[in-house]
């Protein structure tokens, strides 16, 4: 048997966290099983599908790495497939009409909630044989009444729902769309599906859909409901949280390969192991180690899981990410160093590459302005004596590189008898504004000579014009 698993999201928002996890696992299980994953766009709510979240969806799984085998199906184009098994059920007698108003159905409700009943439908328009005139009818499903239901649930384990708990669901609206219980059967039919992997927010589907399967006469596949994700408060993890979409992470510095790590680990593990590869996901990922709680959403540990990958990938693996993050600041690296140099001289103490990509715009651009607090500690009238002198040193290297530059720096602290922070500092200031950057000479080094003898020089006059002024 060729395992088929499959990712069927509603394209009602971006794709958030929860969907990518859920997306992953089935992924991993269709890949560790040699198997096929299938994207399914199951967009049947006319009112509140859009393209904007389709196309999100589509990005935010494209940016992962997380490659479908088949598809992108989309219910819509269906109908007809739907329609079809629609009147196959009404012509065994496993559908009929229900002609039922909205006040009727209202009333039957809060007469049960007055005799202390579960609301449900009491399946009063079963056995009709003449349609009402005039009125649009829905089409339901017939339930069975007696026995049970057993859910066979690959994380959970077998989970019992009596008929009689489980009213006869809508299938078809009075124009006729069919509902999503009826939908997601008949594509999983059509589809091969072999193991459905979702959240367990649908584990209330899943006896109405498994009773679906039988009564068109198909063995339902595995299922594997996947636990919650919570918020820091325990609550379920939602907008009120912070950044809940896959993109949001993307676009706050984040390497997808970091997030997908993550993401597995919301709610498997493998011994106390915290960073994998893909390939070790793959070999490692079964069903059978998710757990059944919940798993809560820590930031702080994602950002210190991007900042290891930041720090084990290769420049070149790094800079093709952030080149994306350089343009959003409007900066352009091909007006500077190469970029992987530049990122290897930050990789061991940058935790997001929006973090890497601010800190590096000196190398590409003319620093227009000073730290306030920086410059008015490190840009002063005894500093410029010290920049004249280093720009006069610079000057007259004859090679650019990071061993004389530092040896320069050491010599004219040693010759003004003052440490050599009172050196760098002011030049770390004129060249990127601030006083943080990589190791100075380096940084010098990769910069070159042309762009750090002019920034020094504007800090230097920088300071004499805020000496006039004063």
């Amino acid at each position: 048997m060729t395992i088929r698993t499959r990712f069927a999201p509603s394209p009602t928002g971006d794709l958030h966290l929860g969907g990518a996890r859920t997306a992953l696992f089935s992924w991993l299980y269709a890949r560790k099983h040699g198997g096929q994953f299938i994207l399914r766009i199951e967009d049947t709510d006319l009112e509140r599908t859009t393209a904007k979240s389709v196309n999100a969806i589509l990005e935010g799984m494209t940016w992962l790495g997380l490659e479908y085998d088949e598809g992108p199906f989309y219910q819509t184009q269906r109908f007809d497939r739907y329609k079809e098994v629609i009147e196959q059920l009404l012509e065994q007698g496993d559908a009929y009409y229900c002609y039922c108003s909205k006040e009727e159905l209202d009333d039957m409700r809060e007469q049960q909630r007055a005799n202390k009943q579960k609301p449900r439908y009491d399946g009063r328009c079963r056995h009709l044989t003449v349609p009402k005139e005039g009125v649009q009818p829905v089409i339901r499903f017939k339930n069975p009444i007696e026995g049970s239901v057993i859910v066979k649930d690959m994380v959970r384990g077998n989970i019992e729902f009596q008929n009689s708990e489980l009213d006869d669901l809508i299938i078809a609206r009075p124009d006729g769309t069919p509902t999503y219980n009826l939908t997601v059967v008949v594509d999983d039919i059509d589809m091969r599906l072999t193991h459905v992997i979702r959240g367990d927010d649908h584990i209330n589907n899943s006896p109405r859909q498994i009773n679906i399967f039988k009564a068109l006469g198909v063995e339902p596949p595995a299922f594997a409901h996947l636990p919650m994700i919570l918020g820091d408060d325990g609550a379920r993890l939602s907008k009120r949280h912070g950044a809940v979409s896959v993109m949001s992470y993307r676009d706050g510095g984040f390497l997808p390969e970091a997030l997908l790590n993550y993401l597995v680990r919301l709610g498997w593990s493998h011994g106390d192991q915290e960073i994998f590869s893909l390939e070790e996901m793959i070999e490692l990922f079964d069903l059978e180690d998710v757990n059944k709680s919940a798993s809560s959403f820590n930031t702080t540990k994602l950002i210190w899981l991007n900042q290891q990958y930041i720090k084990s990938s290769t420049p070149e693996h790094i800079a093709h990410h952030l080149s994306w993050h350089m343009g959003q600041l409007d900066i352009d690296p091909a007006q500077g160093p190469d970029l992987a140099a530049v990122v290897a001289l930050q990789q061991e103490r940058a935790k997001t590459l929006v973090e890497m990509a601010t800190n590096s715009r000196f190398f590409y651009q003319e620093i227009n302005e000073y730290d306030e607090k920086a410059a008015s500690k490190n840009l002063t009238s005894a500093s410029a004596d010290v920049l004249q002198d280093m720009y006069q040193r610079l000057s007259a290297l004859p090679s650019w590189e990071a061993e004389p530059i530092h040896a320069h720096i050491k010599e004219c602290s040693v010759t003004r008898e003052i440490g050599m922070g009172k050196v760098a500092q002011p030049i770390r200031v004129a060249i990127t504004g601030t006083t943080v950057s990589p190791p100075l000479d380096v940084t010098l080094e990769l910069l070159g000579s042309e762009r750090t003898l002019v920034a020094i020089k504007l800090a230097i006059e920088w300071i004499k014009d805020r000496a006039e002024v004063q």
